[in-house]
């Protein structure tokens, strides 16, 4: 697998639904840190991933502290509207952990501030928008990613 897309505490199950089926047909694992604000059984999120959910290579976590001690000898980056690197500038490697934040309020102070060096943004091009729906943001840079690595 060349990459890893992690969500943090995802809360739109029709978003981890697309982010799935994207994993699939990336290549990519998904990895999927409770808690959720779906149900992992929920119609929506089976629908959204259409009759690919049951190939998809998924790890699911209790919590963000049982991720990062599952994990904690990764490569990871950490993809931000708070972030100064642009998408474009991430140090692209095989098995590299692509970390995104949750619908609402993207990722947690405490991750983005233990991460400053590793913080990425896709750069947006109006001050009328904060933020890209969170399936599309992991799409561009899964595919950015992939690009580079070919």
């Amino acid at each position: 697998m060349p990459l890893n897309i992690v969500l943090i505490e995802p809360e739109i199950p029709n978003n981890t639904g697309n982010i799935g089926r994207l994993s699939l047909g990336s290549g990519s694992r998904l990895h999927l840190v409770k808690p959720f604000g779906f149900e992992i059984s929920d119609a929506r999120l089976k629908r959204a991933g259409l009759d690919y959910w049951k190939h998809i290579d998924i790890t699911i976590y209790d919590s963000k502290e049982d991720f990062f001690e599952k994990n904690k000898e990764a490569n990871m980056v950490f993809l931000s509207s708070h972030g100064t690197q642009s998408h474009w500038d991430i140090p692209f490697e095989d098995d590299l952990f692509l970390v995104f934040g949750k619908e609402s309020s993207g990722l947690p102070e405490s991750i983005t501030s233990a991460h400053q060096t590793a913080l990425y943004k896709i750069p947006l091009h109006s001050e009328h928008i904060r933020s890209l729906n969170i399936a599309n943001a992991v799409s561009i840079v899964v595919y950015e990613g992939l690009r580079q690595l070919k």
